[in-house]
């Protein structure tokens, strides 16, 4: 399929109306960065996916339709995730996180959080504090590679084992995502349609819908700057004990950045008060985490009636890895793709990743996208809805685009033409301006990106 008809695909899937589009135009196609994978047909059309649910969300609210744009090399540009601060370009990994050579095998460590570095070398047993990465490649070569991935999954640390699609597709966890489709959007309560604000036509698309975002990496945190970008009031919540990594300067744009710990009564009251003036609350903790603090989305829909609810989480909502920890790199050694790109690329022997996190930034489109969807429900036929997206399922769609042939033939293209310099609370923020070209109203993010707490815990009309 061409990216048209892959968009023309996630709009049945969404339940949206056909006739919209014919708004859109995509233009380009792989290979844009060297992949056997169509890395660009999958950042286009879940963004083109993205911003052209959010205009027919507007068009719900009394606006004309607008047309939507996206180049296919802007958009996998956008989806590098490139950013530098004062000139700084921050490191992506921490020395501890990548591939290792277990026994049998490989097994990719995911180490950017301090606890899941000291986790991961106490499990190889190594002190922290003296540690250093020959010597974790050391002691990984006495492990199997799934004994080492079982054992961190056990103690809630992030690991995975490199499979083969084969072994991947031959597995029951591989065989619940296959079974599963890209997302759902599933109506969990009833209520009423919640008017939203008046639009005017010079308004972007999402202007006066509030969503709370409570993610941190990296997938949530892309779909809220998404919703942004169309206009939409995004409040990101933090736990103050919990850390961040430094894309947040990025993935923040648009934002206000708040602290709330829910474990506090106070802080749960506010949050409380904040939810009865939300549209969309969008969560990507481990699954069952906010569930047992009582904002799960069967919750959410009792005590906001008629609220979209998004829930993100690694492996799926069912199969048995379903409450498994994980991030975009493990998820593409686990599942196939580092080794599949290696195969492709000539060299087996060393597992390739994509070049970028695209599980990461397609599932956060694909947030931005089914939310606004969701919306639009809401708005025809009331009801309290849930959406529900995972990066194994985002892996498994990105399989099912097909191949590149010659995918490794190019040279990645230059990221300049695409880049724009905004204020932030963390320096001058120079990075990829969104790709998608709204006819009428042109995406923007009107916040610069805030340190988490700079915004207080309530919801206002005013603008910097």
């Amino acid at each position: 399929m061409d990216a048209q008809a892959v968009l023309a695909s996630l709009w049945q899937l969404a339940g949206l109306p056909r006739d919209a589009l014919e708004c859109a135009a995509l233009t380009g196609g792989d290979p844009v960065y060297p992949s056997s994978f169509r890395i660009a047909t999958a950042a286009q059309a879940s963004i083109a996916a993205a911003a052209l649910a959010a205009c027919e969300l507007g068009h719900a609210r009394g606006t004309p339709r607008q047309s939507v744009g996206v180049d296919a090399t802007h958009a996998a540009v956008e989806c590098q995730g490139w950013f530098s601060i004062d000139g700084r370009v921050p490191p992506q990994w921490d020395p501890f996180s990548g591939l290792y050579r277990a026994r049998d095998g490989w097994v990719r460590v995911h180490a950017n959080f301090k606890h899941h570095r000291d986790g991961a070398l106490r499990l190889l047993g190594l002190d922290p504090a003296t540690a250093e990465r020959p010597d974790a490649e050391r002691a990984m070569l006495s492990w199997d590679a799934i004994a080492f991935e079982t054992a961190a999954a056990e103690q809630g640390l992030v690991a995975a084992a490199l499979r083969s699609f084969e072994q991947w597709d031959a597995s029951e966890a591989g065989r619940a995502i296959a079974a599963q489709p890209l997302f759902t959007i599933t109506r969990v309560g009833d209520a009423e349609p919640r008017a939203l604000p008046p639009l005017a036509e010079t308004q972007r698309p999402l202007e006066g819908v509030r969503v709370l975002d409570l993610t941190r990496i990296l997938a949530g945190p892309v779909g809220g700057r998404t919703l942004a970008a169309y206009g939409a009031d995004v409040m990101l919540v933090n736990a103050p004990h919990l850390p961040n990594i430094d894309s947040i300067a990025d993935t923040s744009r648009g934002k206000r950045s708040v602290l709330l710990d829910l474990r506090s009564p106070d802080d749960r009251a506010a949050m409380d008060t904040l939810l009865q003036d939300a549209h969309v609350f969008v969560q990507g903790y481990r699954p069952g985490a906010l569930q047992q603090l009582g904002y799960g989305p069967e919750a959410l829909a009792q005590r906001r009636p008629g609220i979209v609810a998004v829930s993100l989480c690694a492996y799926g909502p069912q199969g048995p890895w379903s409450g498994r920890r994980g991030f975009d790199s493990l998820v593409q050694t686990a599942t196939g793709f580092n080794l599949a790109e290696a195969q492709a690329a000539g060299d087996p022997g060393k597992p390739r990743a994509l070049p970028m996190q695209m599980l990461d930034q397609a599932t956060g489109c694909l947030i931005a996208f089914a939310a606004a969807a969701a919306l639009w429900r809401q708005q025809r036929e009331g009801g309290s809805w849930h959406v529900q997206v995972s990066l194994a399922q985002t892996g498994h769609w990105l399989r099912g685009l097909g191949r590149v042939a010659d995918g490794f033939s190019v040279q990645p293209p230059a990221r300049e033409p695409f880049l724009e310099t905004q204020p932030s609370a963390w320096g001058a923020l120079r990075s990829v301006r969104h790709s998608a070209q709204l006819g009428r109203t042109p995406a923007h993010w009107s916040r610069p990106s805030e340190r988490p707490g700079d915004s207080p815990a309530r919801w206002s009309d005013s603008r910097p």
